[in-house]
């Protein structure tokens, strides 16, 4: 080789060289931790953690790849949840999502500067982890379960779906700013609709079961179970007593008709993971929580059981088959 094609090649090699080195790099690995209030055996629990990762997949986002994913699942304890929060934390996770209404105060508690993007939690504001809706002010933002507005809806669907109820009971759990919100809001429609509403610890098994076989004595009785982690923890048992006693119920969510409740109407959560991935996504390209505001649902879903309801001796009204997003037979 002349001199002159030999320098020449290796003026080209030591350009090229870092360029193929470089392109051959791995992606960097981030770190992102997921802190579940329901238990990892929880029929919801999978399906809500599967639609985050796919959600993280359709953002470029593939574990193993270029993103880890360490999981808690606190299985509506509250000491396990203050654990779990501390253990992540002590991961040095990038950012942490958040499934339930519970999980974001033990995190909020154990950190101040890792982004904490929560999703199915339904007063954000009262529970005091942001300052406000658009602004949230700090190092946490996410997805709203609903608006409180829609507690009124559920007392409105079981006055529909059984006209002779004028008793209620509200289970809820009052140890949760969102149990106090939900159960006012019911309270303060009950008159205009004409039932008397009664509330019900969701917070131990063996207290709700008195409760409700107390309450089903009476005559003209229905039940609304509010969203909270332990409603989701005492799911079965809830349905179960519903049907023992032939109580109509209305619950907030689609996982309850599935699973053999009469009615359920609200958000889609699933959705809601997904859409936490692009959250997830904007921090860990550099968007900071304080600047993403917090989204209300933009959908509302009402699916109902059609063999629950012939179990109970209900036919549904055309207006309800009419507008149902999911019919379960």
């Amino acid at each position: 080789m002349r001199r002159r094609d030999f320098v020449k090649a290796t003026a080209v090699s030591a350009v090229t060289w870092p360029l193929a080195a470089r392109a051959q790099q791995p992606e960097q690995m981030r770190r992102i931790g997921m802190l579940f209030g329901i238990a990892a055996d929880d029929r919801n629990a999978q399906a809500e953690y599967a639609a985050f990762v796919e959600g993280l997949q359709q953002l470029g986002w593939t574990e193993g790849r270029n993103v880890r994913i360490d999981r808690r699942w606190a299985g509506g304890n509250a000491a396990a949840l203050r654990k779990y929060a501390a253990e992540l934390i002590a991961l040095a996770p990038d950012v942490i999502l958040s499934v339930g209404s519970a999980s974001p105060g033990p995190l909020l508690e154990a950190t101040h500067t890792v982004p904490i993007v929560f999703v199915i939690v339904p007063d954000p504001v009262g529970a005091g982890y942001v300052n406000s809706l658009s602004r949230p002010g700090g190092n946490a933002t996410g997805f709203m379960m609903f608006e409180y507005s829609l507690c009124a809806k559920w007392l409105e669907l079981l006055k529909e779906i059984a006209p002779g109820v004028t008793r209620a009971a509200v289970l809820r759990d009052p140890a949760i700013a969102a149990g106090i919100g939900q159960f006012a809001v019911i309270q303060s429609v009950a008159p205009m609709l004409g039932v008397e509403v009664n509330p019900v610890s969701v917070r131990d098994p063996a207290e709700i079961e008195r409760a409700v076989t107390a309450f089903a004595q009476s005559a003209n009785g229905g039940l609304i179970v509010t969203a909270s982690p332990l409603s989701g923890v005492h799911r079965d048992l809830l349905i179960t007593l519903a049907a023992r006693f032939k109580l109509p119920a209305v619950y907030g969510e689609r996982s309850y008709a599935a699973a053999g409740g009469l009615i359920s109407y609200g958000a889609n959560f699933l959705d809601q993971c997904r859409r936490g991935a692009g959250y997830v996504d904007r921090i860990l390209k550099g968007e900071k929580p304080a600047d993403l505001p917090v989204q209300v649902p933009t959908k509302y879903e009402l699916v109902i059981n059609l063999k629950t309801a012939k179990a109970l001796g209900l036919v549904f009204p055309q207006s309800i088959l009419a507008r149902a997003d999911g019919v379960i037979e």
